[in-house]
């Protein structure tokens, strides 16, 4: 009996950044090369303030989360989002959050949205902290 090759997968992580919109790009190119699928990842949290946010009548988190994530696949794809990409949401730190969702994918696929200079070394402080945890290779998209 043979066993079934497994499916290649790619992380995206998706913020709504310019930057991410091209990671969602070059991620499903990738897939597509490797006959694999796009698993991309919005990480939501609540902020430490959060009640402060809704007495000033801000609405869920995760709500806003979903509207960039759909917004983005839209700015990526357009109306025709390949069948080979999927997306979810995920609550956590981003980081930490992204690296875990990319154990076992071929790659993670970032976008750079750092301000430059000091702050996170050119890199934006995700995106940085993600190349040196993830448990695979990143691709870093600016």
């Amino acid at each position: 009996m043979s066993e079934a090759t497994p499916v290649v997968r790619i992380v995206v992580g998706v913020d709504g950044s310019s930057a991410s919109v091209k990671a969602l790009q070059e991620g499903a190119k990738f897939a597509a090369e490797l006959g694999g699928v796009v698993d991309a990842v919005a990480v939501w949290e609540v902020p430490s303030r959060h009640a402060t946010y809704e007495a000033l009548g801000i609405g869920s988190f995760e709500d806003g989360a979903c509207q960039v994530l759909n917004d983005a696949l839209f700015q990526a794809f357009g109306a025709d989002v390949p069948t080979t990409v999927s997306a979810r949401l995920v609550q956590g730190h981003p980081a930490k959050t992204l690296a875990a969702c990319s154990e076992g994918a071929r790659m993670l696929v970032v976008g750079r949205r750092g301000q430059g200079g000091l702050l996170g070394l050119l890199l934006g402080s995700v995106s940085n902290a993600v190349v040196s945890h993830a448990p695979c290779p990143v691709l870093v998209v600016q």
